[in-house]
């Protein structure tokens, strides 16, 4: 009887996606890594619109070796949503490398905001920027406010970075799949640790693959205190000052 208490469930068993925001995904098929066609995109929207997702942010990646057009995006954007007939609501941006190709966008303010002044960026998971600092602070001067992409799985980065973040201004945003355990105990443990911390304003799935989604937000590994935990951040809604 008591096991019932300790039950594990898996995201769509919790309810957490009910009325969600997936803040980060690489649904926009043929634009990056992510998902190659519409089919399978259309195929992640069903699974995900049983789960009771709310809004959906398609984020392709804009880095050197992915150097996508801000124009081109928005074409197929418009093409891509035209396509979909379902309750979720999307919205446009990007996911951007820290990178050369991003100071030459960032001083052009040739970016996809993602909410209001918000800019996503990322870094290599085991390698900081020769200038991370710099870079977010030119970010900030030329009026936009980063929101740094799963910072629990950077390993180099310590609980020292992620303080430093949280004063000067950055927003940072929980990949979901690192919470259960899909990228190791490290990047877990420091998800969980900076959830406790109350650092995480958004979530995101990351999603490049219909069936990795399934099977992530399939699996039976959240416990109810893990659950509270995850609850006030699953909205992705952050106060604009």
């Amino acid at each position: 009887m008591f096991g019932l208490f300790k039950r594990k469930k898996s995201l769509v068993e919790s309810g957490l996606l009910e009325g969600a925001s997936d803040t980060h995904s690489h649904i926009l098929s043929g634009v990056d890594d992510g998902v190659r066609t519409f089919e399978e995109s259309l195929a992640i929207l069903r699974f995900l619109e049983g789960a009771g997702l709310k809004k959906l942010w398609l984020t392709p990646h804009i880095m050197e070796d992915v150097p996508n057009e801000t124009a081109a995006l928005k074409e197929k954007y418009g093409a891509f949503k035209a396509r979909y007939d379902g309750p979720i609501e999307f919205h446009l941006s990007a996911e951007n490398m820290i990178d050369n190709l991003f100071e030459v966008r960032l001083k052009a303010k040739d970016l996809i905001p993602h909410q209001g002044d918000l800019v996503l960026v990322e870094t290599s998971t085991w390698m900081s920027p020769l200038d991370l600092w710099g870079a977010l602070e030119r970010t900030f001067s030329a009026g936009f406010r980063p929101i740094v992409a799963h910072p629990e799985r950077y390993r180099y980065m310590s609980m020292a970075d992620y303080d430093r973040l949280m004063k000067m201004g950055c927003i940072l945003q929980l990949n979901l799949p690192s919470i259960i355990g899909v990228y190791g105990e490290t990047a877990r443990d420091k998800a969980e640790a900076l959830l406790r911390k109350g650092y995480y304003s958004m979530v995101g799935s990351d999603c490049h693959r219909y069936k990795a989604i399934t099977a992530q937000y399939s699996a039976k590994v959240l416990d109810q205190d893990m659950i509270e935990l995850l609850r006030p951040v699953m909205a992705g809604e952050v106060k604009l000052q």
